[in-house]
């Protein structure tokens, strides 16, 4: 298999800041310039932005505006796994031959309002992400026997991740209680089981092995790679206590790295809600069904940065073309040991989990040294 390595990331904070997107992508991706010097933009063969806004010509303008000059030039939109799916495809430049190094840049606006499924608006009073989260955890906690109290021990420990990384949107951290009496938005869901949407970008530069090899000395390689699609609505999910997409996007990477999720590290999962790192953490295989509140209780009793080390969506900001960028970039991090106060016990494989609405859409990376 032709290898593809990461050879280099630059992000900015994650903020509720009014920024114009051309300046956030120039923001991240000049960061990433600043920190690798030995970097020849005039070697980077493909510039891919991945952004909900997609309304302007923001792959070239930011490729101006960075002084790059790329063969190929475009934007990737697929919701919330936008990050994850622009790295597929510099992934499969590279591997194709059609690059040798791809940039590739997700930014987004704290009042992005993503796409809205013109069919989902008729489904309740709710807009679209709050109604399937409600009856996710509906179902999850009728299904498993679990408490609201449960459920809020996920805020509660990405929080308190959140505050060991510098880039994210939250400082504070919460208690059980704190979350529990959150403003209440349906019977199911409080405020503080929310990923909250904000300004912020990331970049990260992917190469081929050579290229990989001769700008890096802590190369890190994508060794696997799964996405699965089940539709646009969520009413064509199997179940609404699970992820099938997941699940069917797990199994895909694991194979091709030729891992088992007993070998993976760290992991970053897309817990846009609270009920959704559970769900994730069981369709991943971490843990049986019904079981990934324990093993989230466990981590979060044992100071274990294993689960979403940056914070999580919940935790971190949920900018959504740049969220599955900064998944990855953190996983790099772990990897390089450079994590800092997040840092986990010399990890060697990672696993990045991204997903679009209610799990319709999955995409799952694996990262190793």
């Amino acid at each position: 298999m032709i290898k593809v390595g990461i050879v280099a990331y630059g992000t900015t904070p994650f903020t509720k800041d009014d920024h114009k997107i051309e300046s956030i992508l120039h923001k991240s991706t000049n960061n990433l310039f600043q920190k690798y010097p030995k970097i020849d933009k005039k070697e980077i063969d493909a510039v891919l932005v991945s952004t909900n806004d997609n309304s302007k010509y923001l792959s070239a303008i930011l490729s101006e505006m960075s002084g790059i000059q790329p063969k190929i030039a475009h934007s990737i939109e697929s919701l919330c796994n936008s990050g994850t799916n622009s790295i597929v495809s510099a992934f499969s430049y590279i591997s194709s031959g059609l690059a040798d190094m791809v940039l590739v840049s997700g930014a987004e606006r704290y009042d992005s309002p993503g796409q809205i499924l013109e069919w989902d608006n008729s489904r309740g009073e709710f807009k679209h992400p709050i109604f399937w989260a409600s009856i996710f955890s509906k179902s999850y906690k009728q299904e498993y026997g679990i408490t609201e109290e449960d459920l809020a021990i996920v805020s509660v420990k990405n929080h308190k991740q959140a505050k060991e990384n510098p880039n994210a949107l939250s400082k504070k951290t919460y208690t059980v209680d704190d979350v529990m009496n959150s403003k209440k938005l349906t019977d199911d869901l409080r405020l503080l089981d929310c990923s909250r949407p904000c300004t912020g970008s990331a970049s990260i530069l992917l190469a081929s092995e050579e290229m990989t090899k001769k700008l890096t000395d802590m190369p890190i390689w994508i060794t696997g790679i799964g996405q699965k699609t089940i539709s646009a609505g969520f009413t064509k999910n199997i179940s609404l206590s699970s992820m099938e997409s997941t699940k069917i996007a797990g199994q895909s990477a694991l194979k091709m790295s030729n891992l088992d999720i007993s070998q993976i590290d760290v992991a970053e999962v897309h817990d846009a809600f609270s009920v959704c790192e559970p769900m994730a953490l069981e369709s991943l295989g971490f843990t049986k069904s019904g079981q990934g509140i324990n093993m989230i209780k466990n981590l979060h009793e044992t100071n274990n940065f294993k689960i979403n080390p940056r914070g999580g969506l919940i935790g971190c900001g949920h900018p959504l073309g740049a969220t599955g960028i900064s998944q990855t970039i953190e996983i790099i991090q772990q990897l390089q040991n450079t994590a800092d106060n997040r840092q986990t016990d010399n990890p060697k494989t990672g696993l990045i989990h991204n997903m679009s609405a209610a799990a319709t859409s999955s995409t799952v990376l694996i990262l190793e040294k």
